[in-house]
């Protein structure tokens, strides 16, 4: 059965906000999991970058659901989530070397039928099997300075290239880069690719590809100076933030070099950032 990994994927998005005391907002961006519990309870989780949430003060925040009425229009209908308890401790865990954060979350139903499944996330493997390479076209979604696509909530889509190589394991290479704009409110978004006919260099039949390849995370500066290029942090990381949620804590969690030259540096510009 045929299946659309970008419009699944819009559904799952969602904008993650908080108001601040001068009347403007922090915002953010994340995507719904379904990950049932080890004892098959279902479980629907948003995945979002650590310092969105790290960066919301306050102990409950917005997010954005959405929902249809019955002659097909769509309205945006945030509700609210505790993200931090009586003692103010996150409610989330947060991944020990890589900025992905994760969080139980009570979705209406049928938006909870929109989380994407665990399994559409790349794996370590992914990238070699699929022979990924700079000059690859990714997709992102999020809200850009808080920006939707419309009044009912949805994310933007845009597109951008892989900017580097090599483009290892996971371990090896945590982090990519993708070529585009990146702002406030874009933090926490999912990167993936969807193309129904991808042919391997050597291979004699094209292959559909279509999997989450990671989050975006940071946006590449160099002396203030954004460079319109994002970092994008391996699915893996997301996939072992949703485990510690089951206590797996991940086996290896030494921080590895990062994708940027020592001479750049990758300042949590993509963040929540404040919008008037």
């Amino acid at each position: 059965m045929a299946w659309d990994l970008s419009l699944d994927l819009i559904q799952a998005t969602v904008q993650v906000e908080q108001a601040l005391p001068d009347g403007g907002r922090t915002v953010g961006t994340g995507f719904l999991i379904d990950a049932p519990t080890p004892d098959g309870r279902p479980r629907t989780v948003l995945v979002t970058a650590g310092h969105v949430l790290e960066r919301m003060p306050k102990a409950s925040a917005r997010i954005g659901y959405r929902v249809q009425s019955g002659d097909g229009v769509w309205r945006y209908d945030p509700q609210t989530m505790t993200i931090r308890d009586a003692g103010n401790q996150p409610e989330w865990v947060k991944h020990p070397t890589r900025d992905v954060a994760a969080i139980e979350v009570v979705a209406p139903p049928e938006f909870a039928k929109a989380a994407i499944p665990l399994a559409w996330l790349a794996a370590d493997e992914t990238f070699g099997k699929v022979a990924l390479g700079p000059g690859d076209e990714m997709m992102a979604l999020g809200f850009p300075r808080g920006l939707a696509a419309n009044g009912a909530g949805f994310p933007i889509l845009r597109s951008g290239r892989v900017a580097s190589y090599p483009l290892g394991s996971a371990d090896n290479s945590p982090t990519f880069l993708l070529d585009f704009a990146v702002f406030p409110g874009n933090s926490g978004g999912p990167v993936f690719m969807a193309q129904a006919a991808r042919r391997r260099p050597g291979a004699g039949e094209a292959q559909e590809v279509q999997f989450v390849a990671g989050m975006l995370t940071q946006q590449v500066e160099l002396n203030k100076e954004r460079l319109e290029i994002g970092v994008v942090t391996h699915a893996k990381f997301i996939r072992e933030a949703v485990n510690m949620l089951d206590g797996v804590i991940p086996i290896s969690s030494t921080r590895v070099a990062e994708t940027l030259p020592p001479t750049q540096t990758a300042a949590n510009a993509v963040e929540a950032g404040t919008i008037d």
